[in-house]
């Protein structure tokens, strides 16, 4: 390789070199045009440090972090797949997975069967493989939210996070817990599938203690990116990554912007879920916002008329890091600007669906599409690259 190849603990290590953050909405099925962004990105940073088909993401990134159906995507490539491996992957679950049965009446119980899921994480990740574990060869920050006590929680492989080993009492470590529960614990979407039990105490004479949790993406942090800079530069964490333009690069890849006209008047009727449905959107906006205001982005959206691309605000005075941010507007004018076999108007809708097998190869070409369009080179700041070997 011509490049140093990093362990986990190298990855994490606070050394004073720059480092680079991948960060992957939630957005269920809709994450194959994550992976269309992403294999675009793939190519370009192997072209860029000159190798072959051996180079991962995992050996670029130093923490990939995903909320959801991102967090299915982040830690199979943090366990050192392609993107192409994990794109295959994700077809067959999400085909397997995303089967509606006649017999699963929605009002009393979850849509999609929780064991078929099960199956696949196990299958995909390891039935012995914990968070903790050597299989995985890079940072990795899964955000989940624990019901039952109504707080979002960041699950990490940091080694010297403070939760990382077991405690007091029979507390479980977060490196103990398995990889495949977390994920699945994380894509718990309400009214999808059921929550995902965890273990959280226990031991000999001790009275097991679990936590209720469901997907990350009820919580702020559907988009994770803001989570994941975080976890990285707050104290409390103990990552303790320097800030700065030429000190960290943040690499956020969305699932797509839903059309807000699909399913209003399905929601007409309540306003509890249009409310509902109007905070995670807000919480989106603000998410983009707050990391256009700490950057100067080559990626910059327009946040609105009043505040444009935040351009020349700047929080601290400086950037705090470098930003990328790609996605696609599912909105009928954007999807057909990028793909003009889209012509249908309820083809085009039904690509805002979580849910939709059948949409999955239109939604993999609009990222692919997107990232040709969209992911340059010159993003990827020389600053980052990877030491040589």
């Amino acid at each position: 390789m011509p490049y140093q190849i990093l362990t986990r603990d190298d990855h994490f290590r606070s050394d004073g070199r720059p480092k680079r953050i991948l960060a992957l909405d939630g957005g269920g099925l809709r994450g194959v045009l994550s992976l269309g962004i992403l294999g675009r990105i793939e190519e370009l940073l192997r072209e860029r440090h000159g190798c072959g088909e051996g180079f991962r993401l995992c050996h670029y990134f130093d923490l990939i972090a995903g909320t959801s159906t991102g967090a299915i995507i982040a830690a199979a490539l943090a366990q050192g797949r392609s993107v192409q491996e994990v794109s295959d992957r994700y077809f067959s679950l999400g085909q397997r997975v995303f089967q509606r049965s006649l017999f699963r009446q929605e009002l009393l119980r979850a849509r999609y069967d929780e064991r078929v899921l099960v199956s696949e994480l196990k299958d995909l990740f390891g039935v012995d493989t914990t968070l903790g574990g050597p299989q995985l060869l890079t940072g990795l920050l899964v955000v989940v939210k624990r019901l039952d006590s109504g707080s979002p929680w960041p699950l990490s492989n940091n080694p010297r996070g403070r939760y990382f080993v077991a405690g007091a009492s029979g507390r479980m470590g977060n490196g103990d817990y398995p990889l495949w529960q977390v994920v699945r614990a994380s894509t718990a979407a309400p009214s999808y599938f059921e929550p995902e039990s965890i273990t959280i105490t226990g031991g000999p004479g001790l009275s097991p203690v679990t936590g209720s949790f469901v997907d990350g993406g009820v919580s702020p942090f559907n988009n994770p990116a803001l989570q994941a800079l975080m976890y990285a530069t707050l104290g409390g964490y103990r990552v303790g990554w320097e800030t700065g333009g030429e000190k960290l690069l943040l690499v956020s890849v969305g699932t797509g912007v839903a059309d807000p006209a699909v399913g209003r008047a399905k929601l007409a009727a309540s306003h509890a879920l249009r409310a509902l449905k109007s905070v995670l959107q807000d919480c989106a906006v603000l998410q983009e916002t707050m990391l256009q205001w700490m950057s100067e982005s080559p990626t910059a959206r327009v946040i609105d008329r009043e505040l444009g691309t935040l351009t020349g605000d700047l929080l601290n005075g400086a950037p705090l890091m470098s930003y990328l941010r790609y996605n696609v507007d599912l909105r009928p004018d954007s999807v057909r600007a990028l793909d003009e076999t889209l012509a249908g108007t309820e083809e085009v809708a039904s690509l805002s669906a979580m849910d939709v097998p059948e949409n999955m190869e239109a939604l993999h070409r609009l990222g692919r599409l997107a990232a040709a369009r969209d992911v340059r080179a010159a993003g990827f700041g020389t600053v980052f690259d990877l030491p040589p070997a």
